[in-house]
């Protein structure tokens, strides 16, 4: 079940960023006033700003409920008994042997005056 609604939630992101990427911005409604030939677009003047918002909303709303469903599922998930963090394990006694101490450097003899 998770990895189907994982599947969804990349297929809507891929989905999103593709039809912004469709969309044209706000200043590009000033050419279609002055005869651009933005008429004789497939879905008219308006129409494919249209569709292409409504779609983008669809896309975005189905992602949001898809990420909303796999952090509740997350926050489900019971962790077993026999799996243990890094911070649960007890401290285990290194194989490497500890470093002997270093004996002091013997003292110079001392030079008569």
């Amino acid at each position: 079940m998770r990895e189907a609604i994982l599947i969804v939630d990349i297929l809507a992101a891929l989905g999103i960023i593709g039809l912004v990427l469709l969309q044209q911005g706000k200043g590009a409604d000033m050419g279609a006033a002055f005869g651009s030939g933005a008429s004789q677009t497939l879905f008219g003047a308006r129409g494919s700003a249209n569709f292409l918002t409504r779609a983008t909303a669809v896309l975005a709303t189905i992602f949001f409920a898809a990420n909303l469903t796999l952090a509740w599922m997350a926050s489900k998930q019971t962790v077993s008994p026999s799996v243990t963090t890094v911070i649960e394990e007890p401290a285990k006694k290194s194989d490497v042997p500890a470093v002997p101490e270093v004996p002091a450097a013997p003292k110079a003899p001392e030079v008569p005056k």
